[in-house]
């Protein structure tokens, strides 16, 4: 039976700085210009870079926003929930799992400058899933939420920002 412990042993999982466990699995070799990236982006960036995530039950995601498209995969575990705030502001919560009849999706891509977080759904012991991002993460392009700044922006959504902020 696939543990927490055992993905995050095979896995050589290390702790994350918005929560749970992370290892990089793939950085791409090759460059975008910096010149022929969007304005938001200070420096070249790679095509594209993929990690492994796992959240146990008790620990979350906390809000954060990157600057790149990041495309969730569902891999193990069960249900984990994705909770992003639109640049419009809009609250939705995806359902990542391979429950496909209550409506769970294998994949999601949570769309640049949008802040999200995630933690896995009740009754769940792990989520592992794997994120992919286009062009390439780089902790350049990382913000993790304060609650106090992101409720003034969002004060629709005051309670899910304080529960999921560190």
């Amino acid at each position: 039976m696939i543990t927490a412990k055992s993905l995050i042993e095979k896995y050589q999982l290390l702790p994350h700085p918005e929560g749970g466990y992370f290892k990089e699995t793939y950085r791409s070799e090759e460059y975008i210009a910096h010149q022929a990236l969007p304005s938001r982006f200070t420096d070249k960036r790679n095509f594209s870079t993929a990690i492994y995530f796992l959240l146990e039950q008790g620990n979350f995601s906390a809000f954060h926003k990157i600057k790149s498209d990041e495309c969730w995969h569902f891999y193990a575990g069960q249900t984990l929930l994705v909770h992003i705030i639109t640049t419009k502001g809009d609250l939705q919560t995806i359902h990542l799992g391979n429950n496909i009849l209550a409506g769970e999706v294998f994949q999601f891509v949570v769309p640049a400058n949008c802040w999200f977080a995630s933690e896995p759904a009740t009754n769940t012991n792990f989520s592992f899933v794997g994120c992919t991002v286009a062009p390439g993460f780089d902790f350049a392009d990382f913000e993790l939420a304060n609650a106090a700044t992101l409720t003034q922006l969002f004060p629709q959504h005051e309670n899910i920002i304080k529960r999921l902020c560190r």
